[in-house]
């Protein structure tokens, strides 16, 4: 294995199951979200990502059949979390999350990693409030998806941005007007559908830095940047003070994790309040489609959430 992309990844047939140390949970695997994060695992670029071999995924749901001292009464229960190795039949959780009532497995998929950051980028560290505008990059996929009924729910118009073949799943989320993601001047065609005035928030997900700095309301307008999808984007301090005079806010989700839990807790207890907060449905490929899967949203073929399923 090597840091060749999404083509390099192997199925393993003979690996043992693991097993949970204390305070720790085993599930079987009922599927496996597959995001763009794993993608950049498998480039090289995900910082402080794992080095190969290893095994690759890190959010999964499924049924705890096995559980590590100090851990009682959760054998059985329906769960989804984040860790190691989640493309696989069986995966170790330290902090399983139960699922909601009457949801399969693979609808639970997002609750710990798009719903929360879609969440935090547009009301945590965004600020949205009622009657502003929002532009929501990469609209059609899980995050971005999230980002727009979180958005609409809060009273804000908002402008996506998505491929065009795109464009009716995310006019369906509510999304006020969709632009054209391949646009050679998404900054003029934002501008344009705010009278000049630009944006207050600007969800940037990767590849388009550039115009979301340039559609952001000059002092006041805030980019919450949540990936790089369309690789590095070099801004100057000289950028910042004489042509982009805006908020810029770098948001990481297992930063916020690991450094601030009590916010991060908070911040859940708010997304399982929200009104719009809906089972995922997700595409799903068998295990074996791994590379498949990760290569077609890549090459952002995909709408949605993506699953494995053992």
């Amino acid at each position: 294995m090597s840091f060749d992309g999404p083509r390099d990844l192997r199925l393993v047939t003979d690996a043992a199951v693991p097993v949970p140390g204390r305070g720790e949970v085993l599930i079987r695997v009922a599927a496996a979200g597959v995001n763009f994060a794993d993608v950049s695992k498998s480039r090289g670029t995900f910082g402080g990502g794992p080095q190969p071999p290893y095994l690759a995924g890190f959010e999964a749901a499924g049924e705890v059949v096995a559980v590590g001292e100090g851990v009682e009464g959760q054998l059985g229960a329906q769960v989804v979390g984040v860790g190691d190795g989640a493309f696989a039949e069986y995966m170790v959780l330290s902090t399983p999350v139960p699922i909601p009532p009457g949801w399969a497995p693979r609808e639970a998929l997002g609750i710990l990693v798009n719903w929360p950051t879609a969440l935090a980028a547009v009301k945590l560290l965004g600020d949205l409030t009622p009657g502003q505008t929002v532009v929501i990059h990469a609209a059609a996929g899980a995050t971005g998806q999230a980002a727009v009924k979180i958005a609409k729910h809060l009273g804000a118009t908002v402008i996506a941005t998505a491929s065009r073949p795109k464009h009716e799943v995310v006019l369906a989320l509510g999304a006020d007007h969709v632009l054209d993601s391949r646009s050679t001047d998404l900054a003029t065609d934002i501008l344009r559908l705010t009278d000049g005035a630009g944006v207050d928030l600007v969800v940037e997900s990767g590849g388009t830095l550039e115009a979301s700095l340039a559609a952001a309301k000059r002092v006041t307008g805030r980019v919450v940047v949540t990936g790089l999808a369309g690789g590095e984007a070099a801004v100057t301090n000289w950028d910042l003070v004489y042509r982009h005079q805006v908020h810029v806010i770098g948001f990481n989700l297992g930063v916020l994790i690991q450094t601030a839990p009590q916010l991060f807790g908070e911040l859940m207890g708010e997304l399982f309040a929200l009104e719009v907060l809906s089972p995922c449905r997700p595409t799903t490929y068998p295990l074996a489609d791994g590379p498949k899967a990760l290569a077609e949203l890549e090459a952002r073929a995909t709408v949605g959430k993506l699953a494995l399923l053992p």
